[in-house]
């Protein structure tokens, strides 16, 4: 099978291109950086550089090839929502625009458990439990580019979405970086009790369950799909963890929601009126991140696309240490 992975030189992308070669697919990539796909071209891939946002070439992108993985997206707690628009929807526009034009058979395209979420606890999140409104312009966009990647199934692409929680492992750039970073330099804090649980994905298990949408068949097809380990952990459970293994102090600072909540909001505050408008160090969506139970229901992909996550969070945390400290 030929395949098309897109943002491949992210975390998500680059590692399920790599996974793909080694299990014998010929495979293509592209993304925004070249020297992150050589890794890629070295085992066999070809990189075709460029932006999505060009609709041509989108299309060549998609030339010969059976499947497209979807990666590429923007990401983030803090932008305009035309950026995000930019990066999410348009780009998935483009996407979709192409497989139709090439005849590519099927689109699996990488969503976000994000969509769901409104500021409040929830344990066991179903898929159909999408809100009315999206409190953060990533969820609005992350959920408008999924209802352009279904409504072209009245065309004849075979489509599925993919929303995993908090993937973690080597190459991981988004979670336990940060979190790293703002402790050793002494602003990281528990918020609220730090009971709150959470799900994680390890990147093993999501490249698994990639591969089982590019051959799934019959009713798996149509459906968006929770992803995660299946295992919900106290969140400051799994960081304090990542930070004894980097040889950093441990979160032992309480802040009060409400407290973390306020100062987050004047934060923003402020970096809106700064020229630039740069990212907060806290905003009020990382405080509720940091505070609140998210947890999902992965029935579905244990039914349709025979999703059994293998790898536990220990793991790909120790695989994610063990990375961090060499690099």
């Amino acid at each position: 099978m030929k395949i098309l992975v897109t943002g491949a030189s992210g975390f998500i992308g680059g590692r399920f291109a790599r996974f793909a070669l080694e299990q014998g697919l010929d495979v293509r990539v592209n993304g925004r950086r070249a020297e992150s796909v050589e890794h890629l071209v070295r085992r066999g891939a070809q990189f075709v550089p460029g932006d999505l946002s060009d609709p041509l070439l989108a299309r060549d992108l998609c030339l010969d090839v059976e499947a497209v993985v979807h990666c590429a997206g923007s990401v983030g707690l803090w932008g305009r929502y035309q950026d995000f628009h930019q990066g999410n929807v348009q780009l998935t526009e483009n996407v979709v625009e192409a497989c139709l034009k090439q005849k590519v058979r099927r689109l699996v395209h990488l969503s976000s458990p994000s969509i769901y979420f409104d500021g409040r606890d929830h344990l066991g999140l179903t898929e159909e439990q999408v809100p009315k409104r999206f409190g953060h312009p990533y969820a609005a966009t992350k959920y408008l580019a999924e209802q352009k990647v279904f409504g072209a199934q009245e065309f004849g692409l075979e489509v599925l979405a993919l929303r995993p929680r908090f993937v973690t492992g080597a190459g991981d750039m988004s979670i336990f970086p940060r979190l790293l970073n703002m402790q050793r330099k002494g602003r990281l804090a528990i918020i609220g009790n730090g009971l709150n649980k959470v799900d994680f994905t390890s990147v093993h298990n999501l490249n698994e369950v990639l591969l089982s949408s590019l051959l799934a068949t019959g009713s798996a097809l149509g459906k968006a799909y929770n992803i995660s380990n299946g295992a919900p952990i106290p969140l400051w459970d799994v960081v304090n963890y990542v930070m004894r293994q980097m040889d950093v102090p441990q979160v032992r600072r309480y802040r009060s929601y409400g407290l973390a909540y306020s100062m987050a909001a004047l934060n923003e505050g402020a970096c809106k009126l700064w020229p630039g408008r740069p990212e907060p160090t806290l905003s009020r969506l990382g405080m509720q991140v940091m505070n609140k139970n998210f947890t999902l229901d992965i029935s579905r992909a244990r039914h349709y696309l025979d999703y059994d996550p293998q790898v536990s969070l220990w793991t790909a945390l120790d695989e994610f240490c063990t990375w961090w400290k060499a690099r």
